[in-house]
């Protein structure tokens, strides 16, 4: 399993040709206490970059791109009980959906944790 990060502070965590998609720890930590969590629709198609969720906190919401292109085959059902999970264990249990992959090249662009680690430094 390898995990990648983006910019916009998603990660993905990539299995096979599925990936896992979720906010960094980073961000949960710049939005606070979350309140709400827009999911998107199990079996919809994206396209890296499209605004597939938003995160509601206390300080703001917040839109999640997808990192990658695919399917959407499977979202999170207990944040819709437990938004906080985000907050708790954002990298974990507080994953938000699940997609199959399109095209495993659109990877390549993303950073690795401990390029990312620098880059939420330099910020």
């Amino acid at each position: 399993m390898t995990i990648y990060y983006t910019e916009e502070h998603e990660w993905i965590s990539v299995e096979g040709t599925t990936g896992t998609v979720g906010i960094t720890d980073h961000a949960q930590e710049q939005l606070g206490d979350i309140t709400f969590v827009e999911l998107p629709d199990a079996g919809s198609t994206v396209k890296k970059g499209d605004s597939v969720s938003v995160v509601d906190s206390v300080k703001a919401a917040s839109d999640v791109y997808t990192p990658v292109s695919g399917e959407v085959t499977e979202v999170n059902p207990k944040l819709e009980d437990e938004p906080e999970l985000v907050n708790s264990s954002a990298e974990t249990d507080g994953w938000l959906f699940k997609i199959a992959l399109s095209d495993a090249s659109e990877l390549e662009s993303f950073m690795d944790e401990a390029a990312y680690k620098e880059f939420v430094e330099s910020l």
